[in-house]
């Protein structure tokens, strides 16, 4: 089975262009098939501003009105994804940008209004993800860029969660690859002491995240996306890496990266 890398970037990438730079070049020296998934809330917020449309959030999780929907279709699927469509190119990295429209690879059902109405969010199932098509789509020799924007099948984008896309991709994609999701944010990894970067926690099991857990070593704030991490693992995706995005090419160098989450260690 073919190896695939799936990798998310947050936007302490995004929104640096000397770490978007390093990070797309070590990105094109990965060997294999490999999907890119970005969001760029920040940039959407600051667009909204200039444009005096007031960004709503609740508990982090953005309303998305359908003014909000249209700067974060500019933002995510023009600007940022375009931008980085372009720096891959440079790079020799034959890169697609996608939608989850584009291709019908990725569609989602409109968030239901239950005690806060979210607007126009896409929730992701098992029958989201089309995998043979992206399948063929790498096969062909392009590299998919996805952004933060999916559809529901009836002519409406629907703006969805970075971090839920990436896994949904590896989850689907891993009846046909070997697939490892990263998640590349501004730390090292899963840290034993939240203001120690040095403290890292290099492999994880579901065993050792519950001892760990009930002993309240993780931090509150990674414990959301380490229970999304092994609910990938569960479903089939072979392992979950969280890292710093400078240090991406220690991958290529089969040197250990931020935190590795498996089923065992």
């Amino acid at each position: 089975m073919k190896s695939l890398h799936i990798i998310k970037i947050g936007g302490n990438v995004i929104d640096n262009s000397e770490n978007l730079y390093n990070f797309l070049k070590d990105f094109t020296a990965l060997d294999g098939y490999k999907i890119l998934v970005h969001g760029g809330g920040k940039v959407a917020t600051q667009l909204s501003e200039t444009l005096g449309i007031e960004a709503k959030l609740v508990d982090g999780r953005r309303i998305t009105d359908i003014e909000t929907l249209r700067v974060v279709t500019m933002v995510y699927g023009g600007l940022i994804n375009k931008n980085i469509v372009a720096q891959l190119q440079r790079f020799g990295t034959n890169a697609i940008g996608l939608t989850g429209a584009d291709g019908n690879f990725i569609r989602t059902n409109k968030r239901p209004v239950k005690t806060i109405d979210y607007g126009f969010v896409g929730d992701i199932d098992e029958k989201s993800i089309d995998a043979k098509g992206i399948g063929k789509l790498m096969d062909a020799g392009f590299t998919p860029v996805f952004c933060a924007l999916t559809h529901d099948g009836e002519g409406q984008l629907l703006n969805t969660n970075a971090d839920t896309i990436a896994s949904a991709l590896a989850v689907a994609l891993s009846d046909l690859f070997e697939t490892t999701l990263i998640y590349c944010f501004e730390k090292k990894g899963v840290l034993m002491d939240v203001n120690d970067d040095d403290s890292i926690l290099r492999d994880i099991d579901p065993i050792r995240y519950e001892e760990l857990k009930k002993k309240q070593i993780i931090h509150s704030g990674m414990l959301p996306k380490l229970e999304n991490a092994f609910t990938a693992i569960a479903c089939g995706v072979k392992a979950v890496v969280i890292g710093h995005s400078g240090d991406l090419g220690e991958l290529k160098k089969s040197k250990p990266f931020g935190t590795r989450l498996s089923r065992t260690i």
